[in-house]
């Protein structure tokens, strides 16, 4: 079956004027959350003037693709020099265990001679959809499996009735073609808080696809799990969208022509397509994605067309 992408077209722009200072610019990383009817709380990582990026909301009809609410204060900020957040923050997805809802981001740190680096932190979601932060130490952090950077977390229930997330980690900042090597990793939790690390998860390939970023995975229809991406090649491309499948919810194979969409021919998302969300809405599969310049040019929507 060959899966096609139909875009609907750009849903949401930051403004270029008058905008708060922690959200100056971008609207990377939309994570949506349903409130009533079509309408979802679409969450984003915008940045101020020194590119580090918060958390801003716009809330959105999906169907009719209207802007219903935009929210001019960031619901969650940086944090101050010295936390793992202190660069910005870059949202993954929700999870609820025992009626809370959790959002999980990546929490960046810029050293003024070194790599950037991330790590994993977690918000609460309150009934009211604001944010709060669960605590001021990583949720993860490096280890000896992880022992660089961790990024773009993704968290779902399993028919088992426990948890699986997907992550990103780097294995090395330069894979021998000036690109790094960043993959995606799997653990796995009984109880939504305490996590185990069980390595690779998703296969890569050398100058192929190997800078991967932000899994969203969902049920596939015929069985087993699909995952979309973000990825870069190590040849020079930017990024585009990728796709992996697997029919037991461990044995992952990379099939990254059937993503079902790229870059347009011109426009906001002609020079790359990155930071997919994929999501159902009745009966729909939907998905949310950034183009050009890391999210700078806003977000957009595409719904699934299988043939």
């Amino acid at each position: 079956m060959t899966q096609h992408w139909k875009k609907l077209g750009r849903l949401y722009t930051p403004a270029s004027s008058g905008r708060h200072p922690k959200l100056m610019s971008h609207a990377a990383n939309p994570l949506p959350v349903h409130m009533n009817g079509d309408v979802y709380r679409i969450f984003f990582s915008g940045r101020d003037k020194h590119n580090r990026s918060s958390v801003g909301a716009v809330d959105v009809d999906i169907v009719q693709r209207r802007i219903v609410t935009e929210h001019s204060q960031p619901l969650f900020e940086h944090g101050p020099a010295g936390s793992f957040f202190s660069h910005g923050v870059s949202i993954g997805n929700c999870y609820k265990v025992n009626g809370v809802r959790y959002m999980l981001f990546m929490g960046w740190q810029n050293s003024e001679n070194g790599h950037w680096r991330g790590d994993i932190g977690r918000l609460i979601v309150t009934p009211e959809l604001t944010l709060e932060l669960d605590s001021a130490e990583p949720f993860m952090g490096s280890d000896e499996t992880d022992p660089i950077s961790l990024s773009y977390p993704w968290v779902q229930p399993n028919p088992a009735g426990s948890f699986d997330m997907w992550y990103g980690s780097t294995m090395t900042w330069d894979a021998g073609n000036g690109e790094m090597l960043h993959v995606v990793q799997h653990a796995s939790s009984d109880d939504g808080h305490q996590w185990h690390r069980t390595g690779l998860s998703v296969p890569y390939e050398l100058g192929q696809a190997q800078a991967f970023s932000r899994p969203t995975v969902v049920a596939r229809k015929q069985g087993g799990l699909e995952m979309w991406f973000s990825y870069r090649s190590g040849s020079g491309e930017k990024y585009r969208i990728g796709y992996a499948k697997c029919n037991d919810g461990e044995d992952w194979s990379l099939d990254l022509q059937n993503a079902g969409i790229s870059v347009s021919g011109s426009g906001w998302d002609s020079d790359m397509i990155e930071y997919p969300f994929v999501f159902d809405h009745t009966g729909d599969r939907y998905m949310l994605y950034n183009g050009n310049q890391y999210g700078k040019t806003g977000f957009g929507l595409a719904l699934l067309n299988d043939s």
